[in-house]
């Protein structure tokens, strides 16, 4: 199974994570709908819908550059329409957009909270929710519906919160979507899983994060060859929905264990942990 014809519906990729499985899909000959801020060049965060569809068609895909903040209902209802006009449906959706602060609750404004949750948590369920009607019709169709959400695993361990509890509330409330959708949608033959590394992946929002060292990361390209695995995956196989995979884990599953090439510094076994893996 490949992503040939696919059209993938994917937040945040004019860069990074996003831009990376964007990026694998369209080697298959994928569809891919980016959907993100990003339409003017900015210095500190090199990116933007439109380079990134340049990208992804050099790489042999298809690509709609959309512009839409998805905490904005309308516009990601208005995104969804342009998408299936575009390409005739939707068969994917990859939530990946999110909003990072690790700051504790003294040093946590409320406008920071609201721009987390917003992005992570309601923009997730909105994505969701705005592709469901065209998700159940290619699962119908018997074209492998996917939901995949880079999101971590729900450990609720007293470590994961106190330092950040406004962050971890919005990403934990990504992963609330797939533990909630994967049951929900399970009927319709829709898989529901969610993604996450290991380590820190070099990233140009990850730069911006003080004192954290690159050449101690994994690159993106681990995430999207984990991705791939996903959403090739029968989604309507038991075993395929309502997982929250690591993604050294599930390439090794898949016997990829030899890792090397997703170091950013080549023989290198000493990486940043992320956060949330137990």
């Amino acid at each position: 199974m490949n992503l040939k014809g696919k059209t993938l519906f994917i937040t945040g990729a004019s860069r990074g994570i996003g831009l990376a499985i964007a990026k694998r899909a369209a080697e298959d000959g994928a569809n891919i709908v980016v959907a993100a801020k990003s339409a003017e060049p900015n210095p500190k965060l090199p990116g933007t819908i439109y380079s990134a569809a340049e990208e992804i068609r050099a790489a042999g895909g298809q690509a709609l550059p959309i512009q839409v903040d998805i905490r904005e209902e309308e516009g990601v209802l208005a995104a969804v329409r342009q998408a299936v006009l575009t390409f005739g449906g939707i068969d994917i959706l990859v939530n990946n957009a999110s909003a990072i602060s690790l700051t504790d609750t003294e040093h946590t404004p409320m406008k920071r909270y609201d721009l987390m949750n917003g992005i992570n948590a309601r923009g997730t369920y909105l994505c969701t929710q705005a592709c469901l009607p065209e998700l159940k019709k290619s699962a119908a169709a018997g074209r492998n519906a996917h939901v995949l959400t880079m999101s971590p695993p729900l450990s609720m361990k007293t470590h994961w919160f106190a330092p950040h509890t406004a962050y971890t509330m919005a990403k934990y409330g990504m992963s609330m979507c797939t533990l909630g959708h994967a049951g929900e949608f399970r009927p319709y033959g829709i898989a529901v899983n969610s993604l996450w590394p290991r380590t820190a992946i070099a990233t140009a929002a990850l730069q911006m994060i003080p004192g954290v060292d690159l050449k101690a990361c994994r690159t993106p390209a681990i995430l999207a060859d984990a991705a791939y695995l996903i959403l090739t995956s029968d989604a309507r196989e038991e075993r395929n929905t309502g997982n929250f995979h690591i993604d050294d884990t599930l390439l090794a599953a898949h016997g990829q264990v030899d890792l090397d090439r997703y170091a950013v510094t080549p023989g290198n076994r000493k990486f940043i942990p992320d956060f949330f893996v137990d």
